[in-house]
C-alpha cells in the first residue's frame, strides 16, 4: 500500500497522464496503471530513502498535450526531462514549487509565452534546457541569479531585447546557448567574468556592436559561434590567448579590420569562419604552422589584400598557402573573393593534406599556370579557381581526382585543348570552361561521362561538337554559345542499324539549358527538340541555319532573341523572321550540326528459354533475387559474360500475365538513365520473362534495413534525386504520361555507382493524351498508395506524387508506413509532421546525425527541408500536391545548400 505522500505523487502523474492527448507509443497508456508501483512507471524513478519520486524522463516519446499545475506537487523531484516531445502551452506557476530540481530539460517542444521568473529560484539548478520552443519576451534576469547553473540554453525561440549584462554573474557555467532568437543590442563585457565557460553561442541574432575584448579571458572554452548577426569593428586580438577553442564561428557578420595574428597560433582549432565580413590586410605567411589540427579554414568575402600565395625560392619564409601544407587534417580551404593575392598557386599545393575535399580560390586575381602537382589531392570533390588569371593549360592531372564533383576553371586565360584525361572523373557532375581561350574540338569521352549534368563551355574557340553528348540523357545545362563550331555530323550518324541505341539531342529529356549561339552551325533546327519538355532556355542566336523554326512544344514559349542573326530561318512574325515558303521536310540538309533525332524504342532480339535457363542454373534458389506478387527475378549470367536479372512471371496468374504486358508497353516507350533498363524478352504461351539490366548493389529496402548496409545523408539524397528525376521524366517528359503506381524501396535498384534506378512496371498506367486520370481495380503497396487510388482506383500522376511523399520520409526516418508503432491515430506521415520543425531529431535515422558539430547542423537542416518537401508531396487531397518539375527544383537546391552548409556553420 502506498503512502499518503507517494499517493499525491501518483495523482500528480495521472494528471499529466490526463493531459495528454496523443501517446502513439503508448507508453502512458500501458505503463502508467494505478494497479502497479508509481516508482515502478516507466521514466519514473523513487528516491531509496523517502521513496518520493525524484526523476521524471519522457524524452523522446512523441507525446502530444499540456502540462498540468499539478506536476508541481512532485515536491521531491530533481531531474525533469520531457525534451523531444510536443507539449504546448504556458507553463504552469505551480511549477515553481520545485525547489529541489537540479536538472530541467523541456527541450523541443511547442511551449509558449515568456520564460517564467520563477526558474531563477531553483538554487540548486544546474542544467536549464529550454531550447527549440516558442517562447517570447525577455530573458529574465532571475536566471542571472542562479549559483550553481553550468548549462544555459534558451536557442532557438522568439527572444528578443539584450543579452542580460548581469549575465556574468552566473560563475559556474560551463554551456551558453541564445542562438537563433531576435536578440538585439551590444554582447555585454561581463560575458568575461564567466571563467569556467567552454562552449558559447549566440549565432542568427540581430546583435550588433564589436565583440569585447573581455572574451580573451574565458580561457577555457572550445566553441564560439557568433555568426550571422551584424557585429562590426576590429576582432580583438585577445581571441588569441583561447588556447583551448576547437571552433570559432564569426562569419557573416560586418567585422573588419585585419585578422589578429595570434587567430593563427591557436593550436588547438579545427574549424575558423570568418567568411562574409569586411576583413582586410594581410595573412600571415606562417598562418598554418600553428594550426597542426586544422580541418577548415573559410575566409571568402573578404577584403584580404597584397598576400603570397608563394615566396620566392630563395626565402626560407614559408608563404599563406604553402604554411597550410602543415595542416595534416584540413578538409576545406575557401578563400574565394578576395583580392588578395600577388603571385601564383606554389607547387607545394600538392603538399596540401591528403584529406582536403573542397579548395575555392575564385575571385582573388591569381597568375601563373594551374600547377599539375594539384592532381596529388585524391580527395578533392569541389574545385574553383574561376575568375582568375591563370594562363597555361588545364593540367592533365586533374584527371586523377576521381572523386571531383565540381570543377570550375571558368573566367581565365587558359588554352589549349580540354585534356582527354578528364573523362576519367567518373562522378563528376558539374564543369565550367566558360570564357577562356581553349580551343580545338571538344572531346568525344565527354558524352562518357554519365554523371554530367552541368556542362559549361561557352566563350571559346572549339570548333565542333562530338555527337557521343547526346549520351548525356542526365544533363541540365550545356552551354556551347560564342565558340567557333562549324562543320557538319559524321557521315555514318544517319546509318544506325536497329538494334543499337541511338544518340541525339532530343535523347536529352532533362536539358533544361542548351545555349549554341554565336557560332558557325549549319542546317536545321531538328523538329525532335519539340520533345525536351524541360528545355527553358533556348539559344540559337547568331548562326547560319536555315528553314523553319518548329513550332510545338516550349517552342512556342521561345522569342525572337533566340532565332536572331540567322538569315535563312523562317517562321511566326512574331519571331521575326520570314514566313516560311516551302515544306523543309524535303530538303535533303536535315543531318547538319545541331544534332538530329532518332526514336528513342529499344530494338533488342529476343532471347529464347533455353538461354535464360542456361544463364540461371535452371532458375536455382541460389540464384533468386527476390519473389513479388507477379513472378520472381534470378540473378543470371550469358554465354556471352553478361550478368542480367531475369524477370519471370507466375504462369497461373492472368494478373501476372497482364502485368507482363503492361510492362513490355511501358518500358517499350521509355528510357531514362534513371529508369532499370530492359535487355530482351522471352515470350510464349506458357513462359513470359523480361531480361533486365543486373543491379548489383540490390535494393533500397536492402540498404535501408540490413544490418550490415549503411547510406549516409548525401547517398539518400542522391537517391531520392535520381528518382524523382526518373519520376519526372515519365511524368512529363513523355509524349504519353507513364504512372509508375507502385512506388516504394523494393523497387528502387542500385547499380555499381549507387546510382537508382526505378523499376517494377507490373501495374503502371500509360495515359492517353486527354486523360489527367483514370480509374483502375488494380492495388498498389498498402502504406504507399495515395488516398484516391486506396479508396476510389483513381489513377494520376499525382499518385506517384504522393507515394514519392512517402519513400522519401521512409528513406530518411528508416521506418516503413506500415511499422508496429503506426495505426489509426498515427501515420508515418503524422508523426513526421508533428516533430517539424524543432523535434526532427526524433524521427530521423539516428545514423544520420553526425556527432562532429557542424556536419551534423547540416544534416538536420538537409534533412528538415527533405521532410518538409516530403509533407507537401503526400498532401491529402491530390490537387494540393506538387508537381515533379518543381521537387526536382527543390531537391536540387537542398543538396546546393547541404553541400554548402558542410563547408561553413
Amino acid at each position: 500500500m502506498e503512502s499518503p505522500n507517494i499517493t499525491t505523487d501518483r495523482l500528480a502523474l495521472l494528471a499529466l497522464k490526463s493531459h495528454v492527448t496523443s501517446d502513439p507509443k503508448r507508453f502512458l497508456a500501458t505503463n502508467w496503471s494505478t494497479n502497479t508501483s508509481v516508482c515502478n512507471w516507466f521514466g519514473v524513478t523513487c528516491g531509496s530513502k523517502n521513496l518520493r519520486v525524484t526523476v521524471l524522463n519522457l524524452t523522446g516519446m512523441v507525446l502530444v498535450g499540456t502540462i498540468p499545475s499539478h506536476l508541481g506537487n512532485l515536491s521531491f523531484l530533481t531531474r525533469l526531462n520531457i525534451m523531444n516531445n510536443s507539449f504546448q502551452g504556458l507553463l504552469p506557476n505551480h511549477l515553481a514549487n520545485l525547489h529541489r530540481l537540479k536538472f530541467i530539460n523541456l527541450g523541443n517542444n511547442k511551449f509558449g509565452g515568456e520564460i517564467p521568473s520563477w526558474f531563477g529560484s531553483f538554487t540548486r539548478l544546474q542544467n536549464l534546457y529550454l531550447f527549440g520552443n516558442n517562447f517570447t519576451g525577455l530573458i529574465p534576469s532571475s536566471l542571472c541569479h542562479l549559483p550553481k547553473l553550468e548549462s544555459l540554453n534558451l536557442g532557438n525561440n522568439n527572444l528578443r531585447g539584450q543579452i542580460p549584462v548581469k549575465i556574468g554573474n552566473l560563475s559556474t557555467l560551463k554551456s551558453l546557448h541564445l542562438g537563433t532568437n531576435q536578440l538585439s543590442g551590444q554582447i555585454p563585457g561581463t560575458i568575461g567574468d564567466l571563467l569556467n565557460l567552454e562552449r558559447l553561442r549566440f549565432s542568427e541574432n540581430n546583435l550588433t556592436g564589436p565583440v569585447p575584448s573581455s572574451i580573451g579571458n574565458l580561457t577555457f572554452l572550445s566553441y564560439i559561434d557568433f555568426s550571422s548577426n551584424s557585429l562590426s569593428g576590429a576582432l580583438p586580438f585577445q581571441i588569441g590567448n583561447l588556447q583551448n577553442l576547437e571552433i570559432l564561428s564569426l562569419g557573416n557578420n560586418s567585422f573588419s579590420g585585419s585578422i589578429p595574428p595570434p587567430i593563427f597560433n591557436i593550436s588547438t582549432a579545427l574549424m575558423i569562419w570568418l567568411g562574409f565580413n569586411q576583413l582586410s590586410g594581410q595573412l600571415p605567411s606562417t598562418a598554418g604552422l600553428g594550426l597542426p589540427k586544422l580541418e577548415g579554414l573559410y575566409i571568402e568575402l573578404n577584403e584580404l589584400r597584397h598576400n603570397n600565395l608563394s615566396s620566392k625560392p630563395s626565402s626560407p619564409v614559408l608563404s599563406f598557402l604553402s604554411s597550410l601544407t602543415s595542416c595534416k587534417s584540413l578538409e576545406v580551404l575557401i578563400f574565394d573573393d578576395n583580392p588578395l593575392i600577388t603571385g601564383e598557386l606554389p607547387v607545394s599545393v600538392g603538399n596540401l593534406s591528403a584529406s582536403l575535399t573542397l579548395f575555392y580560390a575564385s575571385h582573388c586575381n591569381i597568375k601563373g599556370s594551374i600547377p599539375g602537382e594539384i592532381g596529388n589531392l585524391s580527395k578533392l570533390f569541389w574545385l574553383g579557381l574561376d575568375h582568375n588569371d591563370f594562363t597555361g593549360t588545364i593540367p592533365a592531372t586533374l584527371g586523377s581526382l576521381r572523386e571531383l564533383q565540381d570543377v570550375d576553371l571558368g573566367s581565365n586565360k587558359l588554352e589549349g585543348s580540354i585534356p582527354s584525361e578528364l573523362c576519367h572523373l567518373e562522378r563528376l557532375a558539374y564543369l565550367t570552361l566558360t570564357d577562356n581561350k581553349l580551343f580545338g574540338p571538344i572531346p568525344e569521352c565527354l558524352g562518357d561521362m554519365v554523371s554530367l549534368r552541368n556542362l559549361f563551355l561557352g566563350s571559346n574557340n572549339f570548333t565542333s561538337i562530338p555527337s557521343t553528348l547526346t549520351r548525356l540523357d542526365g544533363i541540365l545545362f550545356l552551354e556551347l554559345s560564342s565558340n567557333s563550331l562549324n562543320g557538319s555530323l559524321p557521315t555514318d550518324i544517319g546509318n544506325w542499324k536497329s538494334g543499337s541505341i541511338p544518340a541525339s539531342f532530343d535523347e536529352l529529356i532533362s536539358l533544361e539549358y542548351l545555349d549554341q549561339s554565336r557560332n558557325n552551325l549549319s542546317g536545321m533546327i531538328p523538329k525532335s527538340l519539340e520533345k525536351l519538355q524541360n528545355l527553358k532556355h533556348f539559344n540559337v542566336s547568331f548562326n547560319r541555319l536555315q528553314g523553319e523554326i518548329p513550332s510545338r512544344g516550349l517552342f512556342g514559349n521561345y522569342s525572337s532573341q533566340s532565332f536572331i542573326g540567322n538569315e535563312d530561318l523562317c517562321g511566326p512574325s512574331r519571331l521575326q523572321v520570314p514566313p516560311c515558303k516551302t515544306d523543309p521536310s524535303k530538303s535533303a540538309n536535315l543531318l547538319k550540326y545541331i544534332l538530329p533525332a532518332i526514336g528513342s524504342v529499344i530494338l533488342v532480339s529476343r532471347i529464347s528459354y533455353h538461354d535464360l535457363a542456361q544463364a540461371t542454373d535452371g532458375f536455382s534458389d541460389s540464384n533468386l533475387l527476390g519473389v513479388g506478387s507477379f513472378g520472381s527475378v534470378y540473378k543470371g549470367t550469358l554465354s556471352t559474360g553478361m550478368t542480367i536479372a531475369v524477370k519471370v512471371f507466375h504462369v497461373n496468374q492472368d494478373r501476372a500475365f497482364k502485368s507482363f504486358d503492361i510492362e513490355c508497353e511501358v518500358l517499350r516507350n521509355i528510357r531514362h538513365r534513371n529508369l532499370v533498363k530492359i535487355i530482351s524478352s522471352c515470350s510464349n504461351v506458357e513462359f513470359k520473362a523480361l531480361v533486365l539490366e543486373f543491379m548489383s548493389n540490390g535494393s533500397l529496402e536492402k540498404w535501408l534495413y540490413s544490418d550490415n548496409h549503411f547510406l549516409n545523408v548525401l547517398q539518400r539524397l542522391n537517391i531520392v534525386i535520381d528518382i524523382v528525376l526518373a519520376l519526372e521524366y515519365l511524368h512529363h517528359g513523355h509524349t504519353l504520361p507513364v504512372v509508375h503506381c507502385d512506388i516504394k524501396p523494393n523497387n528502387i535498384l542500385l547499380d555499381t555507382d549507387m546510382i537508382a534506378h526505378l523499376g517494377d512496371f507490373g501495374i503502371a498506367k500509360l495515359l492517353g493524351e486527354e486523360d489527367a486520370m483514370i480509374q483502375t481495380k488494380t492495388l498498389a503497396t498498402i502504406g504507399y498508395m495515395s488516398p484516391e487510388y486506396g479508396s476510389e482506383g483513381i489513377v494520376s500522376t499525382k499518385g506517384d506524387v504522393y507515394s514519392f511523399g512517402i519513400l522519401v520520409m521512409e528513406t530518411f526516418t528508416r521506418k516503413k508506413p506500415t511499422d508496429d508503432m503506426f495505426g489509426e491515430e498515427m501515420s508515418l506521415k503524422r508523426w513526421v509532421k508533428e516533430s517539424l520543425p524543432s523535434s526532427v531529431v526524433d524521427v530521423v535515422d539516428s545514423k544520420l546525425l553526425n556527432t562532429r558539430e557542424r556536419e551534423g547542423l547540416a544534416a538536420k537542416d538537409c534533412i528538415l527541408s527533405i521532410l518538409q518537401l516530403a509533407l507537401e508531396c503526400s498532401a491529402e487531397v491530390a490537387e494540393e500536391r506538387i508537381d515533379m518539375e518543381e521537387v526536382v527544383a527543390r531537391l536540387k537546391k537542398i543538396k546546393t545548400m547541404y553541400l554548402r552548409g558542410t563547408e561553413q556553420v
